[in-house]
């Protein structure tokens, strides 16, 4: 069956209306994506260069995606003397938004741009997310059932009443998930380089958790089983090529909930780890 891709740009206000000076306030883009098929779930992907994205679950059909761009004072305002040839530079507000849907996979992205753009997207109730910011923003999900991966590089990435399955990471800010339920049988990941993970699982989950900090503190309201046999020595032995021999002790405590089952990673260099016991 050949699948039809439909795509919706949104380019912001247009010169015109910036020129007569109608768009005092940083523009608020929004669009509506009809899926191939919604009786199946939805993939949303997106990712920002600077800006943070939203995402909630709602009881709906399509996906409802708002680009709001930062408001800055402009290049004249911060450097009155430049200024090309005594002109006055004009502000074209835009935030370049383009989402793409095909075969219920919709892409989201914004355009290139010095100033920041914060997204907020309403998805159906069972979606699953791939998420990504590098700058000035934060992740937030909110009643989303899916498979989700959320990354940030410098800022926090919290996920509230989701259930599903989810890989969280974050090099400079703190992970917050808040899980309902698990699909079974599937391995979790949560980590950050510096910064707090507070993870909530239900109260009957069965895993077995690696969990590592190297300045800071592990948590738990769980009966964790540790299990001290796990950690084994790894071997680099490169003598034969001229270098050293190198025996390392693995730094993270393994321990297994409820009798065990698949693996959950916590991972921080720089924090403390909360493993919380839900409902």
């Amino acid at each position: 069956m050949k699948h039809v891709s439909q795509q919706i740009v949104i380019g912001g206000c247009a010169l015109w209306l910036s020129v007569a000076g109608f768009c005092q306030e940083p523009p608020v883009d929004r669009v509506s994506v009809p899926l191939n098929d919604p009786s199946r779930p939805a993939l949303v992907k997106a990712s920002l260069m600077s800006g943070g994205i939203t995402v909630k679950g709602y009881d709906g059909k399509e996906v409802v995606v708002e680009a709001r761009l930062r408001q800055h004072r402009s290049d004249d305002e911060d450097n009155p003397d430049q200024k090309a040839g005594g002109l006055k530079r004009i502000d074209v507000a835009t935030t370049g938004l383009t989402a793409e849907e095909e075969d219920n996979v919709v892409s989201v992205s914004t355009g290139p741009m010095r100033r920041g753009v914060d997204l907020v997207i309403r998805v159906p109730f069972k979606t699953s997310l791939k998420l990504g910011c590098m700058n000035d923003g934060e992740v937030l999900v909110e009643k989303v059932t899916g498979e989700i991966e959320a990354s940030n590089l410098n800022g926090g990435v919290t996920l509230r009443d989701v259930s599903g399955v989810v890989v969280a990471h974050s090099l400079n800010g703190v992970v917050n998930v808040n899980l309902d339920r698990v699909t079974p049988d599937k391995p979790m990941s949560f980590s950050t380089l510096n910064g707090d993970i507070d993870v909530t699982l239900p109260a009957k989950i069965k895993a077995n958790v690696k969990m590592e900090t190297q300045n800071g503190s592990i948590y738990s309201d769980f009966e964790i089983q540790l299990n001290t046999n796990a950690r084994q020595p790894t071997v680099e032995d490169g003598r034969k090529g001229g270098g050293r021999y190198r025996v390392v002790i693995d730094k993270a405590r393994f321990g297994a909930i409820n009798g065990g089952g698949p693996e959950f990673y916590f991972k921080t260099v720089n924090g403390n780890i909360h493993i919380r016991k839900g409902k």
